[in-house]
């Protein structure tokens, strides 16, 4: 054989290889925003499913109402496919479950300024959050959402309602949950209360079938009895590293726990107080006892660096004026507690990350369930956008890429009782799905619908961003959603 030839053989099977994870470029056609369809399907994508394992494609997805109906390998031939009145082109695309955020609260004000659901919800579904875990919200609100949410009649992500249960004594508690089951919500919040309260609840709520999310203070409470009790959720990481202290937390005499300021400057020293070993013990009990953990590291990364936290790069055109009168600092506000902030402050706070993301790492290694939530709207938080930010904490604390997906989705999915319905790209499930058209495994932030700066040709472009977000079969241009957003914010100011 000549060289010439040689060369052209090489340079066909060359071509061949690099386009090999791709199909041909196939047509969108029959495809409208807010739209579901009869059928609809979804070509040449490569998949990264919630399941934590490789990516794999191309593949064709066929979404038949409101439910995947197959997931198989792309169909190459030509005219595959010319019959379909519907079809999404995703050549060159990734595609992943709908993410699920674990831990939100819906706010339709902020410092006693009207905010809309529709902006918060619209936020989500761009930044690819198609269900969320709604934990203590006004109860008609949050449940009035949920209901509009599932019939279609307004732009949402799937919402779960989560309603807080108390009370002065154990029949009270009890009372609540009852009350909460015969409301029709989905689970039950906890946040700081005593032994006897507690355990009435979760017996309670266990019996009903309730899950249990449990917020845990400043408190006679701690992350072991959490577990004993059986909640199945702990929030944040308030009492884990306090079941770990020798006796109680060096607090100085002058603090006061509803003091914001002295709450937060002092839970950034917590985790360094924490006794390593008695700190294991407490994330294998966890594990043992079935005890999830929704760590919410972006809900604090301001304290970590304020200065950065209060001039985030989307705030310009997405930042409601509403949630940016709620961020000013004011004693009167949770969260609000950045005035006089400190270097020694960010500092304490950095420590405070290295041990806690090691603790979720740990708890991970040994069996325990990660998931990921962002409880926006506190301390310079921005709905969707921090839950991006979630997942590149994750990241950071140790999780490979696709661990970080699969916290996103099966997992989440998994904490709350729906990993047969939601989390996967699998026949029977869900319809919930959200394109991207860059690789968020080199690359997490290729997530975010505003992209990532790039250089091409010596000229500045952006890539990434979801393109296609799929709720309950219901299409959505991302864009388009952003688009709405960005007037929203510019009528509101």
């Amino acid at each position: 054989m000549k060289p010439l030839k040689n060369t052209v053989v090489f340079l066909f099977f060359l071509a061949v290889i690099l386009a090999a994870p791709f199909a041909a470029r196939a047509e969108t056609k029959g495809v409208e925003h807010g739209k579901r369809y009869d059928r609809l399907v979804v070509r040449n994508v490569v998949l990264i499913d919630g399941k934590g394992t490789p990516a794999r494609g191309p593949v064709d997805v066929v979404v038949e109402g409101n439910r995947i109906a197959a997931v198989v390998g792309a169909d190459k031939r030509a005219g595959a496919y010319k019959n379909e009145a519907h079809i999404i082109d995703g050549a060159g695309m990734y595609l992943l479950p709908g993410l699920i955020n674990s831990h939100i609260h819906l706010h339709d004000e902020r410092a006693g300024r009207p905010q809309p659901f529709e902006y918060e919800h619209k936020i989500y579904l761009s930044c690819g959050v198609t269900t969320v875990r709604d934990v203590g919200t006004d109860p008609k609100k949050a449940l009035a959402e949920r209901r509009k949410s599932q019939e279609g009649s307004i732009v949402a992500p799937r919402i779960y309602v989560y309603l807080v249960a108390g009370g002065r004594t154990p029949e009270e508690a009890r009372k609540s949950v009852r009350a909460i089951k015969e409301q029709g919500a989905d689970g039950v919040k906890l946040f700081g209360m005593d032994r006897d309260i507690m355990a009435a609840v979760t017996d309670e709520a266990t019996k009903l079938g309730l899950k249990v999310a449990h917020h845990i203070g400043v408190e006679e409470i701690d992350a072991r009895d959490a577990a004993e009790f059986g909640v199945d959720t702990i929030e944040h990481w308030y009492g884990i590293p306090d079941a770990a202290l020798k006796g109680s937390q060096n607090f100085p005499p002058s603090y006061n726990y509803n003091n914001e300021s002295d709450r937060f400057r002092w839970a950034g020293r917590l985790w360094r107080e924490a006794d390593p070993d008695k700190l294991e013990d407490v994330l294998e009990e966890m594990v043992e006892k079935g005890v999830g953990w929704i760590p919410t590291f972006s809900t604090y990364e301001a304290c970590r660096d304020m200065t950065r936290a209060r001039n985030l790069p989307w705030f310009r055109e997405y930042l409601h004026p509403a949630l940016e009168a709620y961020f000013a600092p004011s004693p009167e506000r949770h969260g609000a507690f950045s005035w006089g902030w400190s270097t020694e402050d960010e500092i304490a706070w950095k420590e405070n990350y290295r041990i806690w993301m090691k603790a979720v790492r740990d708890f991970a290694d040994m069996g325990g369930v990660v998931g990921a939530g962002d409880d926006a709207g506190f301390i310079y938080t921005l709905y969707g956008f921090t839950y991006l930010s979630e997942l590149e904490l994750l990241q950071e604390a140790g999780f490979h890429p696709l661990d970080v997906i699969q916290c996103a989705t099966g997992n989440n999915a998994k904490l709350m009782g729906l990993e047969n319905e939601l989390g996967r790209v699998r026949a029977g499930y869900l319809a919930d799905l959200i394109l991207v058209d860059e690789n968020p495994l080199a690359n997490l932030k290729y997530l975010y619908p505003t992209g990532v700066l790039d250089i091409k040709d010596g000229k500045a472009v952006t890539r990434g961003g979801i393109k296609w977000t799929i709720k309950d079969g219901i299409v959505y241009e991302t864009p388009r959603l952003m688009r709405e957003v960005r007037e929203m914010v510019a009528n509101a100011r």
